[in-house]
């Protein structure tokens, strides 16, 4: 692509630097090698590959009004220019001209054709997000291109970048608005604009991060990106020879637990929200503790740390669903024997479709429905009570989602691995509690209130019980069903939906297709491989235990 062009710009370089802001000796902040990993011969030969769907060719002449996979992460990407900024990575590692050569013949082009307001420009041309991510990649070309077009581009983005009625405040994008900003203004002279970014990434990240950790994007996946972009920030702060803001440092370094304690012992991120399934973060330190509650809406427990076979789970509460959060209130995964029992449907993709906006819904997740009764979307959930020791916790919920009082209590077990979910509704109504299994069981039988399922050798079984009575309730509903394992990767999955009933004990017991269950004097005991199990479901109404 443009490789007529090359003589031409070759000339452009030879002219006489225009007077321009762009001359400024300001330092250069650009982070190149943060930028996402390219092919750059295939950018070269005028194909992109983005978001990992098949590659596209661009042709010689860019319609920046493109979008042939109808993704919006990869117009997204097309605009964000960052793929332009890896080829300027490449000739500062390889010295080779012609990677800055093609780099300089992308921007230009890409100016030209998308004047701000202009007939016909993509809207991604000049969204939010596309400006924050485009900014830095333009700084790393002042570098080494001093020109008119760009000291204008450059001028525009920091003027867009500044402007409060286009600012997200407390969300990653206003993260990465600030990153550009303190850039484009450092290159630039602009004190005005380097203060007013540091105080921004100040103020959204008391905003945005509490002090435990929890970011409020209510995504785990998030709590990733946002750390590492903080990172990002405090560099270019300190390259800046500004003073980092104490309280921005305090709350990054408080992502690291809500991270760690939201991956699985696999290493996978629990797909909690927009989290991919197969996301694994890297690098982040545990505390000592082996279970945590958060007050933003999350319990995260495990057997132990460093150990692949650790039991594991995740329960939801909290505030209403916001940005990145999914209606999961109530939900429970779970994670024992070094395999996922328990899974939400999990994130796909930003696509408006059908699909995703079941992602989002209670069905997705392992929750209660109340039959008959709607739905009211961004109701809160809350903890009422917990109790926590090293080998046993157990925990009450409860929200009025449906109208009525919709009450789980939550106790799980370790080393004598079980989970078990008491759910209850008042007199009058009914609940199905719903549990997505991990696409790697299947059903092997179901009758008398026992589902047991197969993964090779490896065993689950699901046993419901009527409460108070303590009898087994027949009648599941196996349905087949799909999960996400990563961005626009499905794969088909069981769901077993309890029948209508007022209350319902949930036993999931790992690693057996015959446990043995005993009921006496309201106890029940399971005999799981790891030896019984006893407990009086209920009894939180009494004594502040669960179930």
């Amino acid at each position: 692509m443009f490789w007529h062009a090359r003589t031409a710009l070759g000339l452009i370089r030879n002219r006489p630097a225009a007077p321009s802001l762009a001359t400024s000796d300001g330092p250069v902040i650009c982070g190149a090698g943060e930028f996402p990993s390219i092919k750059a011969s295939e950018v070269m030969e005028g194909r992109v590959t983005f978001v990992g769907l098949p590659s596209v060719d661009l042709g010689p002449d860019i319609d920046w009004r493109l979008d042939p996979h109808r993704n919006r992460s990869w117009a997204l990407n097309l605009h964000a220019l960052r793929w332009m900024g890896r080829l300027i990575a490449e000739y500062e590692r390889s010295g080779r001209q012609e990677y800055l050569d093609r780099a300089t013949e992308i921007t230009e082009d890409w100016t030209r054709k998308n004047p701000r307001g202009g007939t016909g420009v993509s809207p991604w041309a000049w969204a939010e997000h596309p400006v924050a991510l485009r900014a830095p990649a333009l700084v790393c070309l002042s570098a080494y291109v001093r020109t008119g077009w760009l000291s204008d581009t450059l001028i525009e983005h920091g003027e867009i970048l500044s402007d409060p009625a286009l600012y997200r405040e407390g969300h990653n994008h206003g993260l990465d608005q600030d990153i550009a900003l303190l850039a484009v203004g450092a290159r630039l002279g602009r004190e005005r604009w380097k203060d007013l970014a540091i105080r921004r990434m100040a103020r959204s990240a008391e905003l945005a991060i509490d002090a435990q950790g929890v970011l409020h994007e209510q995504a785990p996946r998030y709590g990733i990106y946002v750390h590492r972009r903080l990172g990002t920030a405090m560099e270019a702060i300190r390259r800046c020879g500004a003073e980092i803001p104490a309280g921005l440092a305090a709350r990054r370094r408080s992502l690291e637990t809500y991270v760690s304690h939201a991956t699985q012992p696999d290493g996978r991120i629990v797909p909690i929200g927009d989290s991919p399934a197969d996301t694994r973060p890297k690098g982040f330190r545990h505390e000592e503790n082996t279970v945590k509650v958060f007050d933003g809406g999350y319990v995260f427990g495990r057997t132990a740390w460093d150990d692949p076979e650790s039991a594991y789970y995740s329960i939801r509460f909290g505030p209403g669903r916001r940005l990145h959060g999914h209606e999961d209130h109530l939900g429970v995964t779970y994670h024992a024997h070094g395999r996922d029992i328990l899974v939400e449907a999990g994130f796909h993709s930003y696509e408006r479709t059908a699909y995703r906006k079941w992602t989002t819904s209670p069905e997705a997740h392992n929750v209660p429905v109340v039959v008959g009764a709607e739905f009211r979307e961004g109701t809160a959930t809350r903890l009422v009570s917990s109790s926590i020791d090293r080998m046993r916790q157990s925990y009450l919920l409860t929200d009025t989602a449906y109208g009525v009082s919709r009450t789980r209590s939550v106790l799980v077990n370790h080393g004598a691995d079980l989970l078990a979910v008491l759910d209850s509704v008042p007199a009058g109504s009914a609940l199905r509690n719903l549990w997505n299994f991990a696409p790697s069981l299947t059903v092997l039988s179901n009758r008398d209130g026992h589902v047991v399922l197969a993964d090779g050798d490896r065993r689950v079984t699901l046993v419901q019980l009527a409460m108070p009575s303590g009898r087994p309730i027949g009648g599941q509903a196996v349905q087949p069903g799909t999960v996400s394992l990563g961005y626009l990767r499905q794969a088909e999955a069981t769901t077993v939906l309890s029948p209508p009933v007022e209350s319902v004990l949930t036993l999931i017991v790992p690693g057996t297709a015959d446990p043995e269950i005993s009921w006496s004097d309201g106890q029940v005991t399971v005999q799981t491989p790891g030896g019984p199990v006893s407990f009086r479901p209920g009894s939180h109404r009494r004594h502040g235990e669960t179930p």
